[in-house]
């Protein structure tokens, strides 16, 4: 891929003296020039609330917000009414599970499925409401090489047909991409939600053709601006689903003794949505399609294959995930003797390498990962790195001499 960094200010920053090597693409990606110009034009020139005024500038913002909910609606092949705007992934999948319940989708005695490996916002929701509301979660526990998935742990609960099957299509943390199209063959009866947070930036996803029935992704993590999420639903299941927010935009008449709601998507957007960053998110959109979603999937697994093969030389550093094709654009390790938090900050102070450590929002994982560590001393985090489009054998050669020289320093 061609070299994209005059189209990232940020990239251009020296941090302690060094390039900046940004390597937190999984927490969030940088943003490029024609996005903030794009969001900075609007705020500008256009700005002023939607579907509630026929003035002209109100006018202009509700055209350049549907115009993007157009464009995101035929990036998944949907349809537009399918598509509701949220803060993020996190939001969404709330959304989801809070009108499950309300709409008694999901009800005492049901089952719910979802795995071990998932971030806590595809976690959370489900097992904290469970204590409340008597359904059952049950998780799909990884048996391969540190926190994967293997299709045999998919295929125990085959004949179990839970009602609701949620799981991401990337572990954040382990790099796998879960095959989406054999979980649907899998479970061709269950009501199949996708936390798509980590794979769309950099494959897309046709929800018709996959039988999808809620996806739910972030722009920040795709070259758009925070605090704007996407979820997609079939229609079928928002035109019975009770609404999560109640507010303004969302009904049709209001009395008082009753309430009717507004037409889909609308129905599902109280209040004033974040206007300008979802205009700002269909730009990123375009610069994506741009590129080519091909090109940037072929890019993210030529990274990923370079720096597997090049940290793995590294004696004392441990990789969690699969070493194969599964694993893609993530990689978490640690080093034998260094705590992650110290392995990120030297990375950063001393060679002006950015990536994450912690535990990743996915504590559940890092039990896992603990007990089939062969560390002496698991610190229950892991530093990693990921890639986007801006980034190059360059980025990951800087890393690794990083991690060498850290391994000198405290003789490991």
């Amino acid at each position: 891929m061609k070299n994209l960094w005059d189209d990232f200010p940020a990239l251009s920053r020296k941090i302690n003296g060094n390039r900046l090597v940004y390597l937190d693409n999984a927490a969030t990606t940088l943003k490029p020039k024609s996005v903030i110009e794009n969001i900075s034009h609007f705020y500008l020139n256009n700005f002023a609330n939607v579907h509630r005024a026929v003035h002209t500038l109100s006018s202009e913002s509700t055209l350049k917000l549907e115009e993007a909910r157009e464009i995101l609606a035929s990036f998944l092949n949907a349809n537009g009414e399918e598509i509701i705007f949220t803060s993020g992934t996190t939001m969404s999948i709330n959304m989801i599970v809070e009108s499950f319940i309300r709409s008694g989708f999901i009800k005492e005695g049901d089952n719910v499925l979802i795995t071990a490996i998932e971030h806590h916002a595809n976690f959370v929701p489900w097992v904290r409401l469970s204590k409340f509301f008597g359904f059952s979660v049950h998780f799909i526990k990884p048996t391969g090489r540190f926190g994967t998935i293997e299709e045999k742990d998919l295929l125990k609960f085959k004949e179990f047909n839970p009602k609701i099957v949620s799981v991401t299509a990337h572990s954040n943390v382990t790099g796998q991409v879960i095959d989406i199209e054999q979980l649907r063959k899998i479970f061709p009866n269950s009501i199949l939600i996708v936390d798509a947070a980590q794979l769309m930036p950099h494959e897309k996803i046709d929800v018709k053709s996959l039988d999808i029935d809620f996806l739910a992704f972030s722009a920040h993590k795709m070259l758009g601006p925070s605090g704007v999420g996407i979820l997609y639903a079939k229609k079928e299941h928002l035109e019975n689903m009770e609404p999560f927010l109640y507010g303004g935009e969302m009904i049709d008449k209001v009395s008082f003794d009753n309430v009717t709601f507004n037409e889909l998507p609308y129905k599902f957007e109280a209040g004033t949505p974040n206007i300008a960053g979802i205009i700002g998110f269909g730009e990123a959109i375009k610069y994506l399609e741009t590129l080519g979603f091909d090109n940037i999937k072929n890019h993210i697994c030529s990274l990923t294959t370079y720096a597997l093969k090049k940290l793995s030389e590294i004696k004392g550093l441990e990789i969690y995930g699969p070493m194969d094709e599964r694993h893609q654009g993530i990689i978490s390790f640690n080093l034998e003797g260094v705590h992650p938090h110290d392995l990120a900050h030297l990375l950063d102070e001393k060679f002006g390498v950015a990536v994450r450590s912690g535990h990743h929002c996915a504590q559940p994982l890092m039990s896992i990962l603990k007990q089939e560590s062969n560390l002496k001393v698991f610190p229950y985090g892991t530093c990693r790195a990921s890639f986007y489009i801006y980034n190059n054998n360059e980025d990951i050669d800087i890393l690794v001499k990083g991690i060498k020289s850290i391994k000198e320093w405290f003789n490991v």
